[in-house]
């Protein structure tokens, strides 16, 4: 594979991150509301989702899925009702009380997630996205040289590879910097991220943001 191609398909990879997608909403959300680590593993967790859908590229699966149309619905709402619940638990939810503490209107704080069940969250939400299969199915190969000496699987594998390199990087980046912000917004007097419920309607917010958006693409 050329040098020029790779770094084409780089420069192509990079413009796709400007554009706020369902991943970057997930990500800054979790992070403004859990602090960088949970942001972190959010995004790893997206980030091995799209590894995987890279490799059901190479290996025939996305082409198999996208050919029925009835497996692709089928995942696609499967997909849809998992946001959808998770949005749901987020909005609702509510920590238990302190034992002394005398009940109030509100919670004080915001229910925290483990960096697992970050992990979790993020990688299926992704891997149960099959709009994410048809994007690799449809992108990856644009780059594809089958003249360059290099087999066509390997140059998938390849700019699969690249682009979940890159797409950790990102996350990574957005979750400290939202983090960041964050604590500059405490410092300055702002309230608690964890104190009040505005971190858990954030987040239930967007996930029921990001079903409705999956739900509303054609098939």
């Amino acid at each position: 594979m050329a040098l020029k191609t790779l770094l084409a398909y780089v420069a192509a990879v990079f413009v796709l991150f400007v554009i706020p997608g369902p991943a970057v909403l997930i990500v800054t959300s979790r992070s403004l509301q859990s602090g960088r680590r949970a942001g972190i593993f959010t995004g790893v967790g997206i980030g091995l989702a799209d590894l995987c859908h890279a490799l059901f590229t190479v290996l025939g699966l996305s082409a198999l899925l996208l050919a029925s149309a009835t497996l692709f619905t089928l995942i696609k709402y499967a997909g849809v009702a998992y946001l959808v619940w998770l949005g749901l638990q987020a909005l609702f939810s509510r920590p238990a009380p302190d034992g002394g503490a005398a009940p109030v209107a509100e919670p004080v704080a915001a229910i925290p997630i483990s960096a697992g069940e970050a992990f979790r969250q993020g990688f299926l939400s992704e891997i149960l996205n099959p709009k994410t299969a048809l994007f690799f199915l449809s992108f990856l190969p644009q780059f594809v040289d089958p003249a360059a000496g290099f087999s066509v699987s390997g140059q998938l594998v390849l700019l699969g590879a690249i682009f979940v390199f890159m797409s950790l990087l990102y996350t990574s980046a957005l979750a400290l910097l939202a983090d960041f912000l964050a604590q500059r917004w405490q410092a300055r007097g702002g309230r608690d991220r964890r104190a009040g419920p505005w971190g858990q309607r954030l987040v239930g917010a967007v996930f029921l943001f990001v079903a409705l958006r999956v739900a509303l693409q054609g098939d």
